[in-house]
């Protein structure tokens, strides 16, 4: 442990009189989860961590071997920017957890996208990412059998109607005072949704950036007497959630944007060409862990501005993966946008086998397609010869099943619970009948 930052981190413990810590890790499907320990316990932890039952956590650990341990990590200690006048003053620490034989557990999700981003620092690169967080704001908090009711009528980029504004600003500024870097916000297609968009930074502090803005957007939401949800597809009809995540790698060293290159057309480097078919190969295998749901194959329809064919190009928004335009003198921020993932995905799981697909590519000098141009949506995709992703959970999972690259980026451990988890969110929801069967089908047959 780095003496300086614990020093400078106890010292901020004092100056801003925190009273509690909150301890926090992710399980396997990306629900935060926390222990709260008062402020006089921190230094304990930090010498001899934070033990807990393993096997209460999803995914992480059967009864026979449930022991682990939190260690936190300095590098993530922010206050917490919100409360009220009866709240006492709290921090946050991400935390690494460990096994009782003093070793990273496999199961925890931060570790495993740690082992990728080793990978590519091995090959001389850094990953870096910036994701874009879309969420609806609904007027109460939905109950069992109502349909949820969107804070606003307003559309993209709208002003007048927009009713949310003043929180959004909240959201912005409380995410900036926790430390995580807001490039812009604003209203999105559907009434009530939103979308606030991260700043470009290493993957492990952007997936904690992630999870970061998730917490705070419903804290914020509630603190206005609203109700945010990132469910990818919550409303029929309209337009659902997506987590679009900008990438590309740079030099370990020089910190150099490997991606780009004057001479090309599109700008993209032969290494960035080679990333983009690594994706394209691996976004069937892929599908399931960056969009985890069985309602995130709702929001992957036609029509919807969510990409369901595995295409690339630079006007396309139908396409799987966009190359954003640069400006003139910015033209180092060459970056490629991959448009499947939705924002209830586990972050770290997400950008693993994301860097696990590229690198692959890169490796194995995949060769890229021609880009496709043409609005997907509205010309017969299947004369352009393009696969499409998996069009349900249970296709998503075969694919999974079939793909070793992702397989391996995830590792023995999460692979085989975040499989046992969705199969079994699968089968109940195979077995389930819908309102939609009964008013479709009762009366007729």
């Amino acid at each position: 442990m780095n003496e300086e930052i614990r020093k400078t981190v106890l010292r901020q413990v004092e100056e801003q009189q925190i009273e509690f810590i909150n301890l926090q890790f992710t399980d396997i499907l990306g629900m935060v989860k926390n222990v709260t320990i008062p402020v006089e316990e921190l230094i304990d932890a930090l010498d001899h961590g934070v033990w807990f039952d393993g096997s209460a956590i999803e995914g992480f650990a059967r009864i026979a071997e449930s022991d682990m341990y939190l260690v936190p990590d300095l590098a993530t200690f922010q206050p917490i920017p919100w409360g009220n006048e009866t709240s006492y003053r709290t921090a946050r620490l991400i935390c690494h957890v460990y096994t009782p034989d003093n070793r990273p557990f496999a199961g925890d999700p931060r570790y495993v996208l740690s082992k990728m981003l080793d990978q590519a620092a091995e090959m001389g690169y850094t990953y870096q990412v910036g994701p874009e967080l879309e969420f609806f704001l609904f007027k109460q908090e939905p109950i069992s059998g109502g349909k949820p009711e969107p804070h606003d009528g307003a559309g993209y980029f709208d002003v007048s109607t927009d009713h949310a504004i003043h929180v959004r600003h909240q959201m912005v500024k409380a995410l900036q005072l926790s430390g995580v870097p807001v490039e812009a916000s604003h209203h999105e297609v559907a009434s009530g949704q939103h979308e606030i968009d991260l700043h470009y930074s290493d993957a492990l502090r952007a997936a904690d950036n992630v999870m970061n803005c998730r917490v705070t957007v419903k804290a914020i939401a509630q603190l206005n007497d609203l109700y945010a949800s990132f469910m990818p597809k919550p409303i029929v009809g309209i337009n659902g959630n997506g987590m679009h995540v900008h990438q590309n790698l740079t030099d370990l060293v020089t910190g150099r944007n490997i991606f780009y290159d004057s001479n090309d057309a599109y700008d993209l480097s032969k290494i960035a060409r080679h990333f983009i078919a690594g994706l394209l190969t691996h976004a069937r295998g892929m599908t399931a862990i960056l969009a985890p749901l069985v309602n995130s194959y709702k929001r992957l329809v036609p029509g919807y501005e969510a990409p369901i064919y595995l295409s690339w190009g630079r006007t396309n928004r139908s396409a799987l993966i966009r190359v954003p335009r640069t400006s003139e003198g910015l033209k180092q921020t060459t970056r490629v946008e991959l448009r499947c993932p939705d924002p209830s995905c586990n972050p770290y799981l997400a950008f693993a086998v994301m860097l696990g697909a590229g690198l692959d590519g890169v490796k194995r000098q995949l060769p890229l397609a021609e880009a496709v141009e043409e609005d997907l949506f509205h010309v017969d995709p299947r004369a352009l010869g393009l696969d499409t992703l998996p069009v349900s959970l249970g296709d998503a999972l075969k694919a999974l099943e079939e793909d070793e690259v992702v397989q391996e980026a995830l590792g023995p451990h999460v692979y085989e619970r975040f499989m046992d988890g969705k199969q079994q969110e699968w089968t109940s929801y195979r077995s389930y009948v819908s309102q939609w069967e009964v008013d479709q089908y009762l009366a007729i047959f």
